[in-house]
């Protein structure tokens, strides 16, 4: 085995300055919301928050042209085979010119497709495998790095992109730990530092649908928010079975979406656009979170398949967070807040419904098709951010997901042991899911068992 793929993140994060805690950043004002108040004036609506004080993405079908843009990608798995079209589909003059992974056959399918599908040819040297590709993609001169590998790897990666002055596109969700949410958190504000644009995975945010909603929210279309309730209820997601020629770290990173270290467990790993829907529509960030959850039927890894969460905000309102992925039961992947005036909800379309049942509002989609050509928001959130990146906008999206990501992780922790969890607590705590013994090879399975509510671990 190779030296340089024996690594710890206790080892990555001795230099980088994020010992302690560190200073929270919400997604807004704690105080601009109230649970209590009619929401109109003289039967007008009453902003939220005036225009302009928000911020609100261009999403035009294509980014303007301007600089050549070189990107590395790092995980060159299904998600960053899908990043890497929506980069090069997001605008004319951009190019991928690098690629890492873990692993070969990884690297070089995402080689072949690029080939394949759009006649770029990744050279050998530009083929980097092994725990320290990451490096190896961003040291050579890219622009832009697209990161997409399983999310215990993202802070240590966006640390180090950031240090070498990369703009970044990052996969959600951004962390799965305390000390991951501290390393994203140092590292954004470096980021901010350094005029870098960074965007995140959470697509809802160049979706149209969801941007327009969160204007008719701003502008007062529901009155104050009170509560909400967000859903992510589906059948069971994809796994692996192990093959004999797999040593213990190879099974576990190609079955990484069951397996709590690398994925956070799914109320983390796709959970997390459902809850990051709230705390951006609502600018507040969970105080404290107590759950429950349990593995049914999970065939592979070490978590739940089940949680429910509730979650107490800044002002006193509250968040219920239901997910589930078993076969066999009833689905529902979407968004509900309500407010004094109405309802806004994602169900059967993003649209808005008064106290009296009135549909007052309701998104157009069939406009949307008639008036622009990408309707995708996974290319949309490339568009955005490659306009932010010619056109010398700042965009730092980073420690805003950092609060939704957070508060899945409060949640999940609750879930685990049983107990309230509080954003003070969590954010504050030494919880680390880094394995002791982490390098591709073998590694002690013994310690990587469910969690079992009110046993004390």
């Amino acid at each position: 085995m190779k030296k340089e793929n024996s690594v710890t993140r206790r080892d990555f994060l001795k230099t980088s300055a994020v010992a302690g805690a560190v200073g929270v950043i919400g997604t807004g004002s704690a105080g601009f919301l109230t649970s209590c108040g009619g929401g109109t004036k003289n039967g007008a609506n009453v902003p939220l928050r005036e225009p302009g004080s928000y911020y609100i993405p261009e999403l035009p079908d294509l980014a303007t042209d301007g600089q050549e843009l070189k990107a590395g990608v790092v995980g060159c798995g299904g998600r960053g085979s899908g990043a890497a079209m929506d980069f090069l589909n997001a605008a004319n003059g951009v190019t991928i010119t690098a690629l890492g992974d873990v692993f070969q056959d990884r690297v070089d399918g995402l080689a072949n497709k690029l080939k394949d599908e759009k006649g770029i040819d990744i050279p050998a040297e530009k083929r980097f495998v092994g725990l320290d590709a990451y490096k190896q993609v961003i040291d050579s001169d890219i622009d832009v790095l697209i990161d997409c590998t399983p999310p215990f790897f993202r802070p240590e990666h966006f640390r180090y992109a950031v240090e070498k002055g990369k703009h970044c596109f990052l996969e959600k969700p951004i962390c799965v730990d305390a000390v991951g949410y501290r390393t994203i958190m140092a590292a954004a504000r470096q980021a901010e530092a350094k005029n870098l644009r960074v965007v995140t995975g959470t697509q809802r945010h160049h979706q149209r649908c969801y941007v327009e909603s969160f204007q008719q929210i701003m502008n007062g279309a529901i009155g104050e928010i009170t509560g909400g309730v967000v859903y992510w209820n589906q059948s069971m997601l994809w796994y692996r079975e192990r093959q004999p020629q797999w040593n213990d770290f190879e099974f576990m990173v190609r079955d990484w979406v069951n397996w709590k270290w690398l994925s956070g467990d799914h109320i983390v790993e796709q959970h997390v656009h459902n809850i990051d829907v709230f705390t951006w529509f609502s600018g507040l960030k969970p105080v404290s979170a107590v759950g429950f959850g349990s593995r049914q039927r999970r065939v592979t890894g070490d978590q739940y398949d089940n949680f429910s969460i509730d979650f107490t905000m800044e002002n006193g309102i509250h968040l219920h967070s239901m997910c589930r992925q078993i076969d066999g039961c009833v689905n529902n992947v979407s968004e509900f807040v309500q407010g004094t005036k109405g309802y806004w909800t994602s169900q059967g379309g993003c649209r808005i419904v008064d106290n009296s049942g009135n549909e007052i509002w309701k998104f157009d989609y069939e406009a949307e098709k008639a008036n622009f050509k990408q309707t995708n928001p996974y290319t949309l959130e490339h568009v955005n951010l490659i306009n932010c990146i010619r056109g010398n906008k700042p965009i730092e999206q980073a420690s805003e997901t950092a609060v939704s990501n957070m508060a899945a992780i409060m949640g999940r922790e609750s879930a685990y042991t049983g107990q309230e969890t509080t954003w003070d607590g969590m954010t504050a705590s030494t919880l680390d899911y880094t394995p002791a013994d982490l390098n591709i090879g073998k590694m002690d399975m013994s310690g990587f068992t469910v969690p079992v509510p009110g046993s004390g671990k």
